[in-house]
């Protein structure tokens, strides 16, 4: 999959292709039918699959104070978009100067001029161009004057349409399992590990810290079983801790990961400080509980550990 982070990136003559937009945080269930539609379409057309995203989200420059946290980082989405088979990615840089644009001067010199779109799918609610005035009316027009088709998705038939605010509203209560519903898949995140305050290793259970500007939405509070991928594309299985961890003082909110079932070295020896790894949440064990000593706690932790692994399989 190409990826082209400018207008002036992409080739002269690009195109015929099939393009959509949007922001695409989490690429949810939803996403991936529109996605899959554009590349149906571009197959059905002999043209190439593309789509068109943004960085940062609108919604950071236009009311950071207000905006949703993004669930997933701009790498890991691309990563992910490339796992749906998409020809390629344009991501445009967004300011203030870029959503001045009309709804015609947007769509002439992305998708006609850039892109060279023989067809732009999109859905009911689309918005685009200064001050979000552009619709679906406005596309189907344009599409007409320009020479480019508008395919509608469709995406009736669902109890409640799959969202990126409804994946944020089950990570905030620690429901990863609806989460990984409405996602397709478990809800990860990405970042490098860190050194800690070494409580894990003083207890028996040395842990994989993700550095605090990690990328991804934390779950709520808890301990949960999961995996974590190292940067050699080991796939580990894990129980994780999320919180500030209430038997100590003063802990600040963080996200560790315990390796279990590694027999061929002592746990203590595996090293990933330093590394990118990825934390991926399969299951909620249980939320954040204060126990009064450390054999209290140790206990817990030992059982964490056998949850987590009758989980995993």
């Amino acid at each position: 999959m190409q990826i082209w982070n400018s207008l002036a990136e992409v080739p002269p003559n690009f195109g015929p292709c099939v393009v959509t937009l949007g922001n695409f945080d989490g690429l949810h269930r939803g996403h991936q039918e529109v996605l899959s539609q554009v590349r149906a379409e571009a197959s059905a057309r002999g043209a190439l699959s593309v789509a068109l995203t943004f960085d940062p989200h609108p919604a950071l420059v236009h009311r950071p104070e207000s905006a949703p946290e993004q669930i997933m980082g701009l790498p890991d989405k691309l990563a992910a978009m490339a796992g749906l088979g998409l020809d390629g990615v344009l991501v445009l840089p967004y300011t203030l100067e870029f959503a001045q644009q009309t709804p015609e001067e947007f769509v002439r010199s992305v998708f006609v001029d850039t892109l060279g779109a023989c067809a732009v799918v999109v859905g009911h609610d689309v918005r685009f161009g200064h001050g979000n005035t552009g619709d679906l009316t406005t596309m189907v027009d344009l599409g007409a004057d320009l020479g480019f088709d508008v395919v509608v998705v469709n995406d009736e038939g669902h109890d409640r349409r799959w969202s990126s605010t409804w994946v944020r509203e089950a990570l905030h209560k620690g429901d990863v399992d609806m989460a990984a519903q409405v996602l397709g898949r478990s809800h990860t995140m990405s970042g490098e590990v860190v050194h800690g305050a070494a409580r894990g290793r003083e207890l028996g259970f040395p842990t994989a810290n993700l550095s605090p500007d990690a990328c991804g939405i934390i779950p709520a509070d808890g301990v949960y079983a999961g995996w974590l991928t190292d940067t050699h594309g080991h796939r580990w299985p894990a129980a994780i801790s999320v919180g500030s961890n209430p038997t100590f003082v003063g802990v600040s909110r963080q996200v560790e990961a315990y390796v279990i079932d590694r027999p061929e070295e002592p746990v203590e020896a595996f090293n990933l400080y330093g590394q990118h790894v990825v934390v991926e949440f399969v299951r909620r064990l249980r939320g954040m509980v204060a126990y009064t000593g450390r054999e209290a706690l140790i206990e817990q932790m030992h059982h964490d550990v056998t949850d987590s692994r009758s989980i995993l399989g």
